[in-house]
């Protein structure tokens, strides 16, 4: 028994050191997908949200009285489409939205109009989600 310890002297040394560059590799590895994990949440929770938003003014736009292109002005309410009101919460995290002024797709007889309008969800100045709907005069 002592001839088998004797040729084992010197090996534990370096099974440890191997052992722990191991243990450490492992460690990093998950340690990085964890980061990964994380980052991939935030970025899902962030687009969620600004669709919802989207959405939400979208289902706003759709319910507001029509108004004409010709006579739309972002700084007159009686011309213009109004914004939703964003969640305490979220406009606290830098959420906005944004209508951009409609623009004339196509005319005809009688008034007959049909304008596509963009919607721009933006968190801290950045744009995040931007969508386009047609809306269309009856």
């Amino acid at each position: 028994m002592l001839c088998w310890l004797s040729k084992q002297r010197g090996f534990s040394l370096i099974e440890i050191l191997v052992g722990l560059a191991l243990l450490g590799l492992i460690g990093v590895a998950v340690l990085s997908g964890l980061t990964t994990t994380f980052r991939g949440v935030s970025v899902s929770e962030e687009r969620v949200t600004a669709d919802s938003l989207a959405r939400s003014q979208i289902e706003y736009i759709k319910i507001q009285d029509y108004v004409q292109v010709a006579d739309y002005n972002p700084d007159d309410p009686a011309n213009r489409y109004e914004l939703i009101d964003i969640p305490a919460d979220l406009a606290a995290a830098g959420y906005s939205v944004e209508i951009n002024p409609p623009e004339l797709v196509l005319s005809g007889n009688g008034g007959f109009e049909l304008q596509s309008i963009t919607v721009a969800v933006r968190r801290n100045d950045q744009l995040k989600l931007s969508v386009e709907i047609y809306r269309v005069n009856d």
